[in-house]
């Protein structure tokens, strides 16, 4: 019995873990510039990406073509996404925190795709050289 005890209590605080150190990452990578050829392709005319673009940047990664590197269709991060939201639609004291989370995931989205973009224009400037 204390064995099933300490089991359950380890998977859920490595499971906490896991889950602090996927929003550390997504929160880094998120912080890092996103350049305006995203936005402009993605149909974003504000200067800031935020929570809302989260959509069309995922359009734009279903409309990019994956010349090289990894294929990734996000389901972890819009998992993430819909409970977010779902969570600050029903409890009014989060709606900033959600609010921020997604703004967070839309920008992590749009360094992703950025990364993509770069590096399918790189293989097709090599296809040129060819």
């Amino acid at each position: 019995m204390i064995a099933a005890i300490l089991f359950t209590v380890s998977v859920a605080v490595f499971s906490q873990f896991a889950l602090y150190y996927w929003r550390a990452v997504i929160s880094g990578v998120a912080a890092q510039p996103v350049s305006d050829r995203i936005r402009l392709a993605a149909g974003i005319s504000a200067a800031a990406i935020d929570a809302r673009d989260f959509h069309s940047i995922l359009r734009l990664k279903d409309l990019s073509p994956d010349l090289e590197g990894a294929d990734g269709n996000f389901a972890a991060l819009r998992s993430y996404y819909a409970i977010v939201e779902k969570v600050g639609s029903l409890i009014p004291a989060l709606a900033n925190w959600s609010n921020s989370e997604m703004t967070t995931c839309a920008r992590y989205i749009a360094v992703l795709m950025d990364r993509h973009m770069e590096r399918n224009m790189a293989c097709a400037a090599e296809m040129r050289g060819i």
